[in-house]
């Protein structure tokens, strides 16, 4: 398999490339809007033609580029089967893994808490948790029906079920870190590892005291469109939609 993580520097967002080397079908897990030019050239560079977009669930952060990308490569957009998006060519379901080739297929793991619609995926020994689970954290639980003790028994009841060699890939990170694992986050994530209990992981999550998501009013109604951008947005957020002067790939 081809395995590639990418960083979008506005939004600290990872998306992930998965290439099945036999078929050269590709998917782009959480492509982001300003960055497709350059998950295009990855993807031709590496001689594959992108078959795919997934979302772990609909962002709050930033538009996805799941439209964009099926306009210009024809590839089919991939989303959490509870949205039942009009825009969606086909749904992830857990217990139904999305084929790229033979030897490659992406299994999804239903993990709501962070959103009500959130999937983590399972490739390969790779979990790509999206923002159930972070390096040393997780997301908040605050809005998109987020709720903290969904969150809690999808990290550890589900994720953390997972052999604990297995690497995690999260969805964000602001600290530069590339990757984790299971028996890591189990042992020393401050939020949900260790012996942290359902109520301290409430209490915790009850108290984060994080500003209100600046993008979310916009990119919540544009990735409910599989990628659009929304009519009236302000000067200071057009970025969220324009592609990027540079890339940083992880």
């Amino acid at each position: 398999m081809i395995f590639r993580q990418l960083f979008e520097p506005l939004s600290s967002t990872y998306t992930y490339l998965l290439g099945d080397e036999v078929t050269g079908r590709a998917a782009l897990v959480d492509p982001v809007l300003p960055a497709w030019q350059r998950d295009l050239q990855v993807i031709r560079e590496l001689g594959l033609e992108l078959a795919y977009t997934v979302e772990t669930h609909v962002h709050a952060d930033h538009i996805t580029s799941a439209r964009r990308l099926k306009r210009e490569a024809g590839s089919r957009i991939v989303y959490p089967a509870v949205d039942r998006l009009e825009c969606v060519d086909e749904w992830m379901e857990e217990g139904r893994p999305l084929q790229l080739g033979a030897s490659v297929s992406i299994q999804g793991l239903f993990t709501p808490g962070h959103t009500d619609d959130h999937y983590s995926y399972l490739v390969e020994g790779r979990v790509l948790t999206g923002d159930a689970l972070l390096i040393d954290g997780c997301g908040r639980t605050d809005f998109q029906n987020g709720d903290a003790d969904t969150l809690y028994r999808s990290v550890r009841g589900k994720l953390f079920g997972l052999p604990g060699d297995t690497l995690v890939f999260p969805g964000h990170d602001y600290h530069g870190r590339h990757v984790s694992s299971i028996a890591q986050e189990m042992q020393r994530n401050p939020r949900l590892g260790g012996g942290r209990t359902p109520d301290e992981f409430r209490e915790i999550m009850a108290n984060l005291k994080l500003p209100y998501p600046k993008f979310i009013d916009f990119a919540v109604p544009g990735n409910r469109a599989c990628g659009v951008c929304p009519d009236g947005l302000p000067d200071d957020l057009h970025e969220y939609c324009s592609s990027m002067s540079h890339s940083l790939q992880g």
